[in-house]
């Protein structure tokens, strides 16, 4: 369990690290309103900045997502569970956070396949086609594009979202451990904001 905790540390550290860095992106997003703004009041409008926007958003939810659960900032149903003692909510916990990685698990091999047609693939084997791409034996095809007048390529904002849906998975597994170690009996302090 000792080593257990380590690797859950790590996690909680990374996922802290991330987090405190994309918690100030959000000024980025102001910028780009705010050029936006500017733009569309005293000169021509510019195209890309309703896209970087969302894309600015995308970012910062999804990598702000294992932050958020680390510090348990999720929302939680507390009809019940709030009087129940610490080692009672780890159980259940150990429980529903098997939901949780599961819903994250298919979400993630979405994104990969999702990523994986952006990259001009075709196939059904998202997984396959990125080992390809490391060992060369597949190559990117025609990438997409968005239909917007900017017509950005798509495949950076689903690489954003690989990123933080593994993180979250990472930070999930992470919740487990601690979950059962609370469950056990050990002493896991809660994490701080």
């Amino acid at each position: 369990m000792t080593a257990l905790l380590a690797i859950s540390r790590r996690v909680d550290g990374l996922s802290r690290v991330i987090g405190w860095v994309v918690m100030y992106s959000v000024f980025v997003l102001m910028g780009i309103l705010l050029w936006s703004s500017i733009s569309k009041t005293f000169f021509l409008p510019s195209l890309w900045t309703l896209e970087m926007a969302q894309f600015s958003m995308v970012a910062y939810y999804m990598l702000g997502g294992p932050y958020a659960l680390l510090v348990g900032a999720n929302v939680r149903m507390d009809l019940f569970y709030g009087d129940w003692s610490l080692r009672r909510k780890a159980t259940i916990d150990c429980v529903t956070v098997l939901f949780l990685i599961f819903y994250l698990g298919v979400l993630l091999y979405g994104a990969l396949g999702s990523t994986a047609y952006s990259l001009g693939y075709w196939g059904t084997a998202p997984i396959e086609y990125f080992l390809g791409l490391i060992t060369g034996a597949e190559e990117i095809g025609r990438m997409e594009r968005s239909s917007t007048a900017w017509r950005p390529y798509i495949w950076p904002v689903k690489t954003i979202m690989i990123v933080g849906l593994f993180l979250m998975l990472l930070q999930a597994l992470s919740e487990l451990i601690k979950d059962i170690a609370r469950a056990l009996g050990h002493d896991i302090p809660e994490a701080q904001a």
